[in-house]
């Protein structure tokens, strides 16, 4: 059942092991200088709870399996988020979850899933991004894990990941919807194309316009779900909108566009979490890509112009 009350728990997971290019660890404090709670509070919200998640660092740690580069140790990480979410929900209150790179959402996603399985409901997700992140250890070019957690999310990939507090799957495909992706490797385009997800692309989006895609979009994730999750990489968002992550790619999604899609999940009002990831502060300019995606949450939290 979507939330109505307007309590959220800020939950930080500041993890950089997931991608190759450190510096989402430094997402968190990027957001908190910017403003995030202040903001969040400056639209009638209660900010019950902010917590961290404990992240090991890198230079104390040794990757042990080249196809999945620090799985346990993200693992970890993720199970922690994963129990964390589903007790925010518990409190009644919704969680907004700040990265860290993209493999966090293994955990929110499936803490999530988690709730509303013991309640047997499903959940949506509508995951944007510029990349499919539906690579697999076995066929993953580089091994980092935050280009496979969609993947895992839908049952694929590594045991271990795929099954965080028993979500194996953790959503169903016919239920996710994927927007903006225009960088994808080889090996998942098929996968993609196979696995049953609604994927619009940045051509896609120029065809039809972000009105008709969000329409669509949230048409998938709300089909026989109890709501959905909204899983935010700040790089499906042009870089001249947000210089601040490692992964760049040109050609995405502007900044009223990214606006419009988050205004129109707040307006939908089924709207379950949200979470904001890959933030590299140390590749940014003055901070503005912290201080542009506070402005993306409030939107998605129900922000309007008048």
């Amino acid at each position: 059942m979507p939330m109505t009350q307007k309590v959220v728990h800020i939950i930080n997971v500041p993890l950089d092991l997931g991608a190759s290019r450190r510096g989402t660890d430094g997402g968190p404090s990027a957001f908190r200088i910017a403003g995030l709670k202040r903001a969040i509070q400056s639209l009638g919200y209660e900010v019950a709870d902010e917590i961290d998640i404990s992240v090991p660092t890198l230079e104390s740690r040794t990757p042990e399996d080249a196809k999945a580069r620090f799985k346990n140790e993200i693992l970890g990480v993720c199970l922690e988020l994963a129990q964390r979410t589903r007790q925010t929900l518990e409190d009644g209150a919704m969680p907004l979850i700040i990265g860290g790179d993209h493999s966090i959402a293994m955990g929110s996603v499936s803490g999530m899933s988690a709730y509303f399985r013991d309640r047997q409901e499903k959940l949506g997700l509508l995951w944007f991004d510029a990349h499919g992140d539906m690579n697999l250890p076995e066929s993953s070019p580089s091994g980092n894990i935050h280009g496979m957690p969609l993947a895992h999310l839908l049952g694929y990939g590594d045991k271990d990941l795929s099954s965080i507090l028993g979500a194996h799957p953790a959503v169903a495909p016919e239920n996710v919807a994927l927007i903006g992706i225009r960088d994808i490797d080889r090996v998942e385009r098929k996968f993609i194309h196979d696995s049953g997800v609604t994927a619009f692309t940045m051509h896609d989006i120029d065809r039809l316009g972000m009105s008709e895609v969000a329409r669509q979009a949230l048409e998938v994730v709300n089909d026989g779900t109890a709501g959905f999750h909204v899983s935010f990489d700040l790089d499906g968002c042009d870089p001249t909108v947000i210089p601040g992550t490692g992964t760049k790619v040109p050609g995405g999604v502007d900044f009223r566009e990214a606006h419009f899609l988050l205004e129109e999940c707040a307006s939908d009002g089924r709207m379950l979490s949200l979470e904001m990831v890959e933030l590299n502060p140390f590749l940014d300019h003055a901070n503005v890509s912290a201080e542009r995606a506070v402005t993306l949450v409030q939107s998605a939290l129900g922000r309007s112009i008048l």
